[in-house]
């Protein structure tokens, strides 16, 4: 989701998966800016749906729109769709599917928000003025121009997980932190390089979307984003032929998708949650479970004695063949 406000996961999806054979789970990532309204009642029913078809993963619900990312039965991801499309204002709501071996969630919430993406500048309104959509197969013309200025609008240890060819990272840590960037190294930015066009990506298009508004309503003129996101550009763009390199963060158990949307070789750091590439873990400080690269310096010896204590009983449970339920922190968007 893109989106997305998602906190609660499968710890060890393996046992999960195990359990499951071959059963596969469809993943939904889907959001629209668009003016709503009776957004208790909408939480409700779709509360009820999931509940009974055994969905799983996080709806936010805002006057601006909806965005979300569910997994579950087929069945129940496309009945969950079908009651969100029932409503004119989402009969063309558009959603990135794939597929998982395991169920990517560990229960199912709806929220009623300010905003479905958090930028904290109450005056941007998608619904009203955006910037020019790109087609996935007409991307990378695009950002191949010396004179566009292409700028990954995600969270940077997003960025550090994969990114296009030439992409700007602004370093931000929540997608909040975006218009203080604007002013402090964008705009400078602009002056020096003077390009012709902006060109803006995120994972599913939420993001860079909310942010093309955000810099027409501040004047800038050949703004661009990626339509579909990622996600949509790693369905639509054939496999060794585009200029993405390394694999999409994405916010449910997977960790990472790559072409075609299979899932990647990413893992999360069960100390910091944070994404790690297979050279991560091969880095001398990495401890499965206890610390990484990311966060070698951040915890105390005894915070490291409780995650080494978690991460025994989780290798405990598969060896017993049970599955290890916790807490699994995703970052937000």
């Amino acid at each position: 989701m893109s989106l997305h406000e998602v906190d609660e996961a499968v710890a060890n999806p393996s046992d999960e998966a195990v359990s499951a054979a071959a059963e596969r789970f469809l993943v939904a990532a889907f959001y629209k800016f668009v003016a709503l309204d009776d957004l208790a009642v909408r939480m409700e029913r779709l509360r009820v749906i999931a509940e009974e078809h055994d969905v799983r993963g996080t709806v936010l619900l805002a006057e601006e729109g909806v965005n979300g990312t569910v997994s579950g039965p087929e069945n129940g991801v496309r009945v969950l769709l079908q009651e969100l499309r029932s409503d004119a204002r989402l009969g063309d709501l558009e959603a990135k599917l794939s597929w998982a071996p395991y169920q990517g969630f560990y229960r199912f919430k709806v929220r009623i928000k300010r905003e479905i993406v958090t930028m904290g500048v109450p005056q941007v309104n998608p619904n009203e003025r955006v910037g020019t959509y790109v087609a996935p197969r007409e991307w990378d013309a695009l950002i191949g121009d010396p004179t566009t200025l292409v700028i990954d609008t995600r969270n940077s240890f997003e960025f550090a997980l994969g990114t296009f060819d030439g992409a700007i990272d602004p370093v931000t840590k929540s997608f909040g932190e975006f218009p203080a960037w604007v002013e402090s190294t964008l705009k400078p930015l602009m002056e020096e390089r003077k390009p012709a066009r902006l060109a803006m990506f995120c994972t599913g298009g939420i993001r860079c979307e909310k942010a093309t508004s955000y810099l027409v309503s501040l004047g800038f003129e050949g703004v661009h984003h990626l339509q579909g996101g990622i996600l949509k550009y790693l369905e639509d763009v054939d496999p060794g032929q585009g200029t993405f390199r390394g694999e999409c963060f994405v916010f449910d158990q997977r960790v990472s998708v790559k072409e075609r949307l299979e899932p990647g070789d990413a893992v999360l750091c069960h100390a910091c949650r944070m994404p790690l590439r297979e050279e991560d873990c091969e880095d001398a400080s990495y401890i499965a479970g206890v610390r990484c690269v990311h966060c070698i310096a951040l915890h105390t010896d005894e915070r490291r004695a409780r995650f080494a204590q978690r991460e025994q009983q989780v290798a405990i449970a598969a060896e017993r063949g049970e599955a290890h339920m916790g807490k699994v922190m995703i970052r937000e968007t």
